[in-house]
């Protein structure tokens, strides 16, 4: 597409239009007004969402990687939420991760001129020796970044599953992926700033993926962080009061547990419902596919126990 002024994410905002002559508060409830739309236009897209998450799930189970592709905004997203998978799910660093156009110099300063270089797209690609095995999603607002597009383009031809995010309906034709999901949350309030509100549509999208995804593969019981790791005192605090929860146990109780579990909770968790070792906790684990509920409930339902004694 040659002519960018007909991209929603170019285009002018008629409800902004007076920005610079409104005063503080005025200009507060315009962006706040903006944002509530942001919401409604991803639940719009909860299909596509729902058919990526199904996908990556796929490849994550046969030992494949999820790779986030994007340039500025659209790239620390990415980036951002690959970071913040491991200590909430417990998972490898390598199972998900960020390119982003620039490197990593890019997260912390602008390397605008980076995400035209559609070659440098290919190249980071093929530094990550992405295979059939792997998803390759690509972030960008706009949906042409040449460095996106190509990374995209290239992860196809290794037989790698493709999915493209983007807040430009006009766009996705460009892109060769197996699944777009465009929300479209309009023109942004200052216009072309797609750190607004494309920029948390895209954050949206981001964390329903890989949150659904971590939830099928058997990371949350209930709506707890059961894979969580401990690597600070309010995760600590946070996996003592999961065992406390679901087993129905004091804190000393739960803590005797997790020290005995090496800081695991679903191991420390099966090791209470099961009165096995951590040995055999982990290996019930595994033959479960990492499912604490299969685990804890494969020779009697499930049922939380009365709390009992500290």
């Amino acid at each position: 597409m040659k002519d960018r002024s007909r991209l929603t994410t170019e285009k002018r905002n008629p409800r902004s239009r007076r920005l610079d002559r409104m005063d503080t508060l005025e200009i507060v409830d315009v962006i706040n007004a903006e944002d509530a739309r942001v919401a409604p236009a991803v639940a719009k897209h909860r299909k596509e969402i729902a058919s990526a998450a199904e996908l990556i799930t796929e490849r994550l189970r046969r030992g494949g990687r999820l790779i986030y592709v994007g340039a500025g905004t659209s790239g620390r997203l990415g980036m951002l939420d690959a970071s913040e998978c491991p200590p909430t799910f417990g998972i490898r660093p390598s199972m998900v991760q960020g390119i982003i156009a620039g490197g990593r110099r890019a997260l912390v300063r602008s390397v605008e001129g980076a995400e035209d270089c559609a070659e440098d797209g290919r190249s980071a690609v093929n530094a990550k020796r992405i295979t059939g095995r792997d998803v390759v999603v690509g972030i960008a607002a706009c949906g042409l970044t040449p460095f996106v597009l190509e990374a995209v383009k290239r992860g196809r031809e290794v037989g790698a599953a493709t999915v493209l995010v983007t807040c430009s309906p006009e766009s996705p034709r460009c892109a060769a992926a197996d699944i777009v999901i465009s929300p479209v949350v309009g023109p942004e309030v200052v216009t072309g700033s797609t750190r607004m509100k494309a920029g948390t549509a895209t954050k949206l999208v981001l964390n329903t993926l890989t949150t659904t995804v971590m939830i099928r593969l058997g990371k949350v019981y209930e709506n707890l962080m059961v894979d969580l790791r401990a690597t600070n005192e309010k995760l600590r605090d946070r996996s003592e009061r999961i065992v406390m929860e679901l087993a129905g146990v004091g804190r000393q109780k739960a803590r005797k547990l997790l020290v005995g579990a090496e800081g695991a909770v679903k191991v420390a968790l099966v090791m209470f419902f099961r009165d096995v070792s951590s040995v055999r906790a982990r290996k019930i684990l595994n033959s479960a596919n990492q499912s604490l509920r299969k685990a804890i409930s494969r020779d009697t339902q499930h049922r939380p126990r009365r709390r009992r004694g500290k």
